[in-house]
């Protein structure tokens, strides 16, 4: 099978049509939350210092794979923010503007006279979302915020695992996505305060620490009760079972969950052990947990017996809920993501095609869309800057002096990035 192949543009009105945003932000989690308002509509403006965002950096095979992925539908200026001139354009560029998304280290927007006062008396309605690792206020406020960091301290990795392991971080950007798609729905909530309800602009603070330890459940609440740490149990569940990844004759996995009474029974009658709801051990949910392991034994032989795929048409025959565990190879070849159009073909200079994600969530009525291709860097400068009055003359002149830069214009004097 092959995916879908798709072109960029098409759609009609985006639900966020008419909101500008400008993202001076780095990296995931703040490219996550502008990505979300551009795919529906947004204008959203990188503001990117001479290097551009780090995620221009991130190259597999030297294809910015993350950049043409997080930066789909949004154009790109190239500001000096450490020049006086550029700062005077930025500000220009607020007061037309409905959002503003920094990542920068707390206290570096103030350090350069752009802080939360300057920009709100530039733009009364301005929402502005300041993304960091702590938060804008707390004694690690000043601490270098990587997900990484996040991951270990908000208590996911020590539970993340098996017992006789050591935790285990995510092999993905999950601080970051959850901050982003929370500093999303913060954003929105905010311009309906705005727009609907006549308020003024404001700030939101957004760590990545929040979210993450916001989505890990009450883990505080059970630990008051039981005074137990929550131990690593691999894809055991600690809540229902059995729940567990499943090793089948072909090498493969399957992922079996059986987290209801009526469930197990099935389990148990498809795997021809139905006696075993009736035994004290596994008549209920609360003793399948207490005897997780001895039922992984017992389910594992059986579904060791037949490959990943006769084990899902067997027990999704016996209404069983159980699914393959994919590998990127196997999700590709897949007739529901490639009719659904979970991940599509779209055209590109440097692979031909770059498969990418389709648009979350599905809208009915304004569906969001994948309108332009991930920007070169200062793509968007003359047209934006033309917005605030500067002439081709006075642009030349910003892009000889270094104020701005444009990929394939590199003055002499480049300066660093203000947040390094």
């Amino acid at each position: 099978m092959k995916l879908h192949r798709r072109d960029y543009g098409g759609g009609g009105r985006g639900a966020l049509d008419g909101v500008r945003v400008l993202d001076l932000s780095r990296l995931v989690a703040g490219n996550t939350l502008t990505g979300a308002l551009a795919d529906f509509g947004a204008e959203v403006i990188k503001v990117e210092p001479a290097a551009g965002d780090t995620l221009r950096a991130w190259r597999t095979r030297d294809v910015q794979t993350n950049w043409k992925l997080y930066a789909r539908n949004k154009k790109s200026i190239a500001l000096e923010l450490r020049n006086a001139q550029s700062r005077a354009l930025l500000l220009k560029l607020v007061a037309k503007a409905d959002v503003f998304v920094e990542s920068f280290r707390p206290d570096t927007l103030e350090k350069m006279g752009l802080g939360p006062d300057r920009l709100l008396a530039a733009n009364p309605r301005l929402v502005i979302v300041r993304i960091s690792g702590w938060g804008q206020t707390g004694p690690y406020r000043r601490r270098p915020g990587f997900g990484t960091l996040v991951e270990g301290i908000s208590g996911f990795a020590s539970f993340n695992g098996f017992a006789d392991r050591e935790p285990v971080l995510p092999p993905m950007y999950m601080a970051d996505s959850y901050a982003g798609l929370y500093g999303a729905i913060g954003t929105m909530i905010a311009l309906r305060e705005v727009e609907v309800n006549g308020g003024k602009g404001q700030v939101i603070d957004l760590p990545l620490l929040d979210p993450l330890f916001h989505v890990l459940g009450p883990q505080a609440a059970n630990f008051r009760l039981t005074g137990k740490v929550k131990p690593r149990t691999g894809s055991r569940s600690t809540n229902s079972g059995p729940r567990n990844a499943y090793r089948t004759k072909d090498g493969r996995y399957v992922a079996l969950s059986a987290s209801t009474q009526k469930m197990a029974e099935r389990t148990f009658a498809a795997i021809g052990r139905p006696e075993l709801i009736a035994d004290p051990r596994y008549s209920t949910n609360n003793e399948r947990v207490k005897h997780a392991g001895e039922l992984d034994e017992i389910i594992g032989a059986f579904i060791a017996q037949r490959t990943q795929e006769e084990n899902v048409a067997f027990f999704e025959k016996a209404e069983v809920t159980i699914g393959p565990i994919y590998d990127i190879t196997q999700i590709l070849e897949d007739p529901h993501f490639i009719e659904r159009e979970v991940v599509a073909d779209y055209p590109d200079p440097d692979m031909g095609a770059f498969p990418m994600h389709h648009v979350v969530p599905r809208l009915a009525g304004t569906p969001g869309t994948v309108r332009t291709p991930a920007p070169k860097l200062g793509q968007h400068n003359r047209e934006l800057l033309g917005e605030v009055g500067v002439d081709a003359a006075a642009y030349d002149a910003l892009l000889q002096s270094g104020a701005v830069y444009e990929e394939g214009h590199s003055p002499a004097g480049a300066a660093a990035d203000p947040d390094a």
